[in-house]
């Protein structure tokens, strides 16, 4: 196993949401937001579930009308079923968190990372306005980005994106290590708000599409040690 030195970047230390980057096509990017003030965007299980449909739905060329679909009676597992398009970018994992969410993109067009987050922003913040009855911003400015333009960089992403729930139940699991590491891989395995488990199991779903991203976990086994690592590593 690599080094820290020779695998993690050091920018992510602290996430800094500021950016100036220009977006390419066949380029990896990590891309996250977070609520306004820092407040919490999900509130309860529907808005997550809410959230994974856009991811879905807004990674499209055609118009999001994601209220026409629960008209018609449909339930979310039919809704990831339907047929939007040409999509803007390929999503290779994701982490959805109370007040923040990460995600592992691959831009497809010019312009598609862009597109696909104000697509998402937008109709995220309007259902969540109009449901708690609340106006202005939901997000806090730009959404960040980083290129992932290093190959130890980009494998580094999976385990950073898919450890991010362990700050649930051990906030300062980083700088103090873990306290009951069969209790942090539990937590990890029944967090549903992530993509870890798909990784785990090799399932498939439909938000995804882990064919586009290097090939770094040959077998489910290779993922969970690779999270091991990391979730072992204490910071000094």
């Amino acid at each position: 196993m690599p080094s820290l030195a020779e695998v993690r970047p050091r920018q992510y230390n602290k996430i800094k949401m500021n950016r100036k980057i220009i977006f390419a096509p066949n380029n990896f990017y990590h891309i996250f937001s977070r609520g306004t003030e820092k407040r919490d965007i999900f509130l309860c299980d529907k808005d997550y579930e809410r959230f994974i449909i856009l991811l879905y739905l807004c990674n499209s060329k055609n118009p999001v009308s994601v209220r026409d679909h629960f008209r018609r009676g449909r339930t979310s597992a039919e809704i990831l079923q339907t047929d939007r398009g040409k999509t803007l970018v390929d999503l290779g994992a994701y982490c959805l968190m109370p007040n923040h969410f990460h995600l592992l993109l691959r831009e497809k067009i010019d312009n598609g990372i862009t597109l696909f987050m104000k697509k998402l922003n937008t109709a995220y913040a309007m259902y969540f306005n109009v449901k708690n009855e609340r106006d202005g911003n939901l997000f806090q400015g730009k959404f960040g980005a980083h290129h992932l333009d290093d190959n130890n960089y980009l494998k580094y992403i999976f385990a950073y994106i898919h450890l991010n729930p362990i700050k649930l139940i051990e906030p300062n699991w980083k700088e103090k290590g873990i306290k009951n590491f069969d209790r942090a891989k539990s937590f990890l395995e029944s967090y549903f708000w992530s993509s870890y488990r798909n990784y785990i199991t090799k399932g498939s779903n439909p938000i995804l599409n882990m064919v586009e991203f290097p090939e770094y976990f040959e077998s489910s086994r290779e993922f969970k040690d690779f999270i091991d690592f990391w979730l072992n590593f204490q910071e000094k």
